[in-house]
């Protein structure tokens, strides 16, 4: 954030990419989010995405597509917030201290969903690295792009920038739970991650700072979000 209080121009920048085809004209976000049948046809990530250091997942991730399928229809936003979360040297990670059924899902494939509960309600992770390793990467935020009513619903609010703004918010707008502990996000059935061909963020459009809300390993910086974004989370101070 530049000390007048406007946008980062490497933050513009990308933003003016993303809302804008190469021909000048609406690019992916504006031309899928008006239906959520599109989203339904893009494929989802392949394993290899998962299969690597957690940090470098976590990085990304920022600019991908997060989609969820349900009988209710489509929900999907774009990824603007992440943490990465390590096997080794990180007290903070679930992984760190013994294998359990409610850390299970880590120690899986890679490209499977690890879904816990904070306070009642759930978070919602990637598993990253080869199977027994234990690290995953922390969906914390999206902008909304398609199943907005859907969100709203669920949430109990209208406001599109608090709808999916911090993990436990995110997945209660687009409908992840328990049941999704496990899952396969490779198949492309009911969640998965999908690229629309957008641009990503440069790393200068990426802003990287310590995660939030941890009680330990307070000083690692593995949390990555779009910079000056009214749909990232946390303090204003670790968001420029």
């Amino acid at each position: 954030m530049t000390v007048s209080g406007r946008p980062d121009r490497r933050t513009e920048t990308w933003r003016r990419q993303r809302d804008v085809g190469v021909a000048g004209i609406a690019g992916p976000t504006l031309g899928l989010a008006l239906d959520g049948e599109p989203f339904r046809r893009l494929p989802p990530l392949p394993r290899e995405f998962f299969d690597r250091d957690p940090v470098r997942v976590a990085r990304e991730a920022i600019g991908k597509l997060l989609i969820s399928e349900s009988a209710e229809g489509i929900c999907a936003g774009r990824i603007v917030e992440t943490e990465a979360y390590l096997a080794r040297g990180d007290s903070a990670c679930h992984a760190a201290t013994r294998r359990s059924g409610r850390n299970e899902a880590m120690f899986g494939p890679p490209g499977h969903a690890y879904v816990y509960a904070i306070h009642s309600r759930w978070c919602f992770n990637l598993v990253t690295e080869p199977p027994e390793v234990g690290s995953a990467v922390l969906v914390r935020a999206l902008e909304p792009l398609v199943g907005l009513a859907q969100m709203q619903r669920r949430r109990g609010i209208t406001r599109t920038f608090d709808l999916a703004r911090g993990p436990a918010r995110l997945c209660e707008a687009i409908g992840i739970g328990r049941n999704h502990n496990h899952l396969d996000l490779v198949q492309g059935a009911g969640i998965w991650l999908a690229s629309d061909g957008e641009a990503a963020p440069s790393r200068g459009q990426i802003g990287r700072s310590v995660r939030i809300g941890v009680t330990s390993a307070q000083n690692l910086p593995l949390r990555f979000f779009v910079r000056d974004c009214r749909y990232v989370s946390g303090p204003r101070r670790l968001n420029s």
